[in-house]
Formats: C-alpha cells, sequence, structure tokens
C-alpha cells in the first residue's frame, strides 16, 4: 500500500447520509492518521455545515434531485447533472483519491459515476431496506456494497454485496448502564414510566400533531413525555413546557440518556434510526413518513415489526394510536417481547466491518 493514501468521499442531503460518511471517516482516520480526506457533497444542503464541523474538508457541486411532481426545478436537473459530472471530475483529478466511497444524497451519484469511470475503486453504503435510483445505478460499477438489511440481492449484484449495518453513535453501545444519569439529565420521576418522542433532527410535523393532541392521555395514563419536535416546530410547542408531566426540545444532544431514560419510544423510521433503536433495544413505536422517496421508512419499519421486533402505525391510521399504546403500555410480556427481539437484529460492529471492506480496497 502506497505511503500516503487520498480518501473521497460522498454524502449528504439528510443526517442519515451524513453521519455514517464522517463515522467512516473517523475510523479510517484512526486506521490511517496520514491519510487525507476530501468530502464532496451538494452545495446549499446540510453536510457543507456539517462535514466542516467534524473536521473534514469538503467541496460542494451545483446537483439536487428530481421532484416527483412536475417543477421549473425539474427543467434545470439535466443542467445541473452535466454541471455536476464536470465538477465531481475536476476535483477527482486534482485529488487522485485511492477510493471513492458514497454513502448516498444528491451528490454522491455524479461521484461515484466519475470515480468509477476513473479506475477508482468504489465502495457505497445503502442505509435502507429499499435503495433509491442513484445507488441502483452505481451498484453497476461499485466494487463493493455494504448494506444494512437482508434480500437485497433483488436490487444489487449478490457477489458485491456484505451486511454490514448502519454506522450508530458509539455512546449508543453502553446505555443499559446509564438509565439513572439519564432520568436525573432530563430531571424525570423515576417512579413514572416515560415516552421518548422522536421527529428527525427537522421534527415531524404528524408526530408533533399526535403528541399534542394525546397530552391528556398521557397524563391519564401516567406517563412523563420527553419530545424532541425539531427546529421547525421548536417555537409552536415550546409553550407545553408549562405543563408538569412534558418537556419539549428543539434537539437532543445527549440522545444516549434520551435512549437510557425511556420506556418506550415513537420514531420515525429512516435508516440511522431503526439501526440505533436495534441497538438500544427498548419497545418502539414507528410513524414512518409516507414522504420519502420509494416509502423507504414504512419498509424499514416493516423489516423489523415482521420479525414481531417493534409495532407501526401508519400516518393514515394514528386515529388508532392510543388503543395500540395503551394496550403495549399495560402488556409488559409484550414490551420485553419487542425489546428482546429488535436487539437480535443489532449490528453493533457496522463502521469497523464497512472500513474493513474499504480497507480491502485500498490494499488491492
Amino acid at each position: 500500500m502506497k505511503q500516503s493514501i487520498n480518501i473521497l468521499i460522498s454524502g449528504g442531503g439528510t443526517g442519515g447520509h451524513i453521519y455514517p460518511a464522517i463515522a467512516i471517516a473517523n475510523e479510517l482516520k484512526s486506521r490511517f492518521p496520514d491519510a487525507k480526506f476530501l468530502f464532496i457533497g451538494a452545495k446549499d444542503k446540510m453536510e457543507m455545515e456539517k462535514v466542516p464541523q467534524a473536521g473534514y474538508k469538503i467541496k460542494g457541486l451545483w446537483i439536487s434531485g428530481i421532484q416527483r411532481k412536475l417543477t421549473v426545478d425539474n427543467l434545470s436537473f439535466p443542467f445541473k447533472m452535466m454541471s455536476s459530472l464536470w465538477g465531481a471530475s475536476k476535483i477527482i483529478k486534482n485529488f487522485k483519491p485511492d477510493v471513492a466511497i458514497g454513502t448516498g444524497g444528491f451528490a454522491s451519484g455524479p461521484t461515484l459515476i466519475m470515480a468509477g469511470r476513473k479506475g477508482i475503486p468504489t465502495l457505497i453504503q445503502e442505509q435502507n431496506s429499499y435503495p433509491g435510483i442513484t445507488n441502483k445505478l452505481l451498484s453497476k460499477k461499485a466494487k463493493k456494497i455494504c448494506v444494512a438489511y437482508d434480500n437485497l440481492e433483488r436490487f444489487f449484484p449478490l457477489d458485491k454485496i456484505i451486511k454490514t449495518g448502519n454506522p450508530v453513535r458509539q455512546d449508543l453501545l453502553s446505555i443499559d448502564s446509564k438509565r439513572d444519569e439519564g432520568q436525573s439529565f432530563f430531571k424525570l420521576d423515576n417512579a413514572q414510566k416515560t415516552v421518548f418522542v422522536l421527529g428527525g433532527s427537522l421534527g415531524a410535523r404528524k408526530i408533533n400533531e399526535l403528541v399534542e393532541s394525546n397530552l391528556d392521555f398521557f397524563k391519564n395514563q401516567g406517563i412523563q413525555v420527553v419530545w424532541q419536535c425539531g427546529k421547525l416546530y421548536f417555537e409552536e410547542y415550546k409553550k407545553y413546557n408549562e405543563l408538569a408531566h412534558v418537556q419539549v426540545h428543539q434537539f437532543i444532544n445527549r440522545m444516549d440518556f434520551g435512549y437510557a431514560a425511556a420506556d418506550i419510544i415513537i420514531s420515525r423510521a429512516g435508516a440511522s434510526s431503526v439501526s440505533e433503536l436495534c441497538i438500544v433495544g427498548k419497545p418502539v413505536v414507528f410513524v414512518p413518513s409516507p414522504n420519502v422517496a420509494e416509502d423507504h421508512q414504512t419498509k424499514n419499519a416493516k423489516s423489523v415489526v415482521d420479525k414481531d421486533a417493534a409495532l407501526m402505525i401508519k400516518e393514515s391510521d394514528l386515529d388508532r394510536f392510543s388503543m395500540v399504546f395503551k394496550s403495549l403500555l399495560k402488556d409488559v410480556e409484550k414490551q420485553r417481547i419487542l425489546s428482546e427481539n429488535i436487539k437480535k437484529l443489532a449490528l453493533p460492529s457496522a463502521t469497523k466491518d464497512i472500513v474493513d471492506e474499504v480497507e480491502k480496497l485500498l490494499k488491492k
């Protein structure tokens, strides 16, 4: 292996694509301290802020996705794609990467297409149980495809697939020992049950409306609510902090304490969330977002629910929530079964296993 290694990584658009990219970079950096790293993202997307915060350089491409409805933005897509392919080609020519890694998001398409054309080995990390169009296209030229779910040979060449799981925060591996710490961090009454509500980093309107309409129900059941409503909705819901059994947070920095303190979790079903919840091992009620490509959140949740490892309520069925939740709350045996089964799906060494595959490509 040559002395100086250049590693190109592309992933972004949402935390679900950015977090795995940074986790993979950190693990590679610990193994190859002298390696040079460069990220490629989409201009104006959150990776342009998050990646430098993590200590890495990033360059932006002028790219966005195709809207499913006919919009003016779609008319500019071919121009953006050409511009991004050219931009990625220029960056690759200057940086001379030894490997290119894609974790999904708009910029990973042109980046890995051009890397593949220049003979650079590429690895893609697919977080979801149902891949998007970009990764399906990239899989034809990729050397390795790291996945988190079974049965993905329907979409990808079987000989390239390695089931590694999704990178997760390492501080979640020890949450069993943090319950007391978590309860005191959130100033919770340990004699009462706690429900932890997660709608993703920006928040989820339907989940917030669900919680708001059930605050009296939670109170009557003797439940305290730790509610991450997301930054888009905090102004609207912060007034409920006045209630004794409710605390509303824009964002929670100590997710490990939130998970540790929880008895039951209500969550979206983004790939990173599902992977974290498998490690956490608490009873979960998934409310998947229907507003995502290929309805992948419903498919992610279903892959867990089918193994009797979580419950799922679709947004269209939320009028059933109080009945489903009350029945779970009263059924301690069901809670135990869900916890046991979801833990069986955990893949805690995902980051290390993905980087093992990158290392094999570097040695070739």
